[in-house]
């Protein structure tokens, strides 16, 4: 009776053990499963944030560099508007240095005209004044630059340049059967060669012998001017 109570507890033993371990077993395997879930679980976590993050990133370099295109523009646009107020500025201020000198020169030109007419002499051109030779082109503007140049006034030229296109039309070929030549119509027009060789196609070389030429009888192209209205010819 004893061997047999002595087997069964044996026996119950190992029941109790096998079950124990089998409980424990699944306990065990339950939490490595539960290590394993939290495992990925943290993994899916880490990569959420690292996603948000490269996101977030991504978002505040594209504002940086709007609000640094932004910033290049507002300057950009600082500089053009500065640069457009200089060249209105530096084109007002030449409106009125031109008008200046018209002004300068119309008082001149009264003041001569008032002096001529007290001393009897040929009245002087009165009419508009040019404010620079950069009004004329062709042969006119190289006419007004030799001007100033031999000493006359710009209020000088648009008596000569009346005189000349009464004569010529400031045409450097024209020829008239008497023999007068080029734009000053020289009689003959082979005179011009004491100013150069090229007398016969340059209109500069034409202007300077006719400069010369009204310089040392009429003292002035107002004064070949007044000649020439009175007489049609100088």
């Amino acid at each position: 009776m004893t061997r047999q109570m002595s087997r069964y507890g044996i026996r119950a033993a190992s029941v109790a053990l096998l079950v124990a371990g089998t409980i424990t077993g699944v306990y065990v395997g339950q939490n490595r499963q539960d290590q394993d879930e939290l495992s990925r679980a943290a993994s899916i976590t880490n990569l959420d944030m690292a996603q948000s993050y490269a996101a977030d990133m991504q978002l505040l370099k594209q504002r940086q560099n709007e609000h640094a295109a932004a910033r290049s523009w507002q300057r950009q646009a600082e500089g053009q508007a500065a640069t457009r107020a200089a060249t209105e500025a530096k084109a007002a201020a030449s409106k009125a240095k031109k008008i200046e000198t018209r002004v300068i020169a119309a008082k001149k030109a009264e003041e001569a005209r008032k002096k001529a007419i007290e001393n009897g002499g040929p009245v002087p051109y009165d009419g508009p004044i040019p404010s620079s030779c950069s009004e004329y082109s062709g042969s006119r503007a190289i006419g007004c630059t030799l001007t100033l140049s031999a000493g006359f006034g710009l209020d000088q030229f648009p008596c000569l340049e009346k005189l000349w296109t009464k004569e010529s039309g400031w045409n450097y070929k024209a020829a008239n059967p008497s023999g007068a030549y080029g734009i000053p119509q020289a009689l003959p027009g082979s005179k011009m060669a004491s100013a150069g060789s090229d007398w016969k196609t340059s209109p500069a070389t034409q202007i300077k012998w006719g400069l010369g030429y009204v310089k040392g009888r009429y003292s002035t192209p107002c004064g070949a001017w007044s000649y020439f209205q009175a007489h049609n010819n100088y």
